[in-house]
């Protein structure tokens, strides 16, 4: 595509704007401009017409990093699964986003035990404090236990 003057004005056939959509949310916005034989400002303001944003996350994920990451993000902190794949913080929590990965905080077997021995006859509340857990996280692992709470009896009187 020949290049313009300034006071020139050279129309986006559809098949730039096709490839403009295609490359824009993941490369720079010159390597963009060089590819379509216009300025990086052209780019960047037609980008910005289409409502085009660039992705939040880092692009280059390799197979094997994506592959660790799943690996090690249900268990793991983000901290120590960024310094061991190499990536920061922020990276590792959008790619675990993107990916829809989740983070289970593992129970002790302590705690486990303090959760069988006291959730059948304490408040899930008394119970998340002693373990220093939410109340959700208590009812849903003893959900997945099967405990249930002892059921009272109100005495007659007599």
């Amino acid at each position: 595509m020949a290049k313009s003057n300034k006071n020139t004005r050279i129309f986006w056939s559809e098949d730039e704007i096709k490839l403009l959509k295609k490359l824009y949310p993941n490369q720079a916005v010159q390597s963009v401009a060089d590819i379509l034989g216009r300025s990086s400002s052209a780019v960047f303001q037609k980008a910005a017409k289409l409502g085009l944003r660039k992705d939040t996350f880092h692009p280059d994920w390799s197979i094997q990093e994506e592959s660790l990451l799943r690996k090690l993000y249900p268990t793991n902190t983000v901290k120590d699964i960024a310094k061991r794949i190499g990536r920061s913080v922020r990276a590792v929590c959008d790619k675990a986003s993107q990916l829809e990965l989740f983070q289970r905080s593992a129970w002790s077997k302590k705690d486990l035990n303090l959760l069988r021995k006291l959730y059948p006859s304490k408040t899930t509340l008394e119970v998340a404090n002693k373990i220093g857990r939410t109340a959700a996280a208590v009812r849903q692992r003893a959900y997945h236990l099967s405990l249930k709470k002892r059921k009272y009896r109100r005495r007659k009187r007599i």
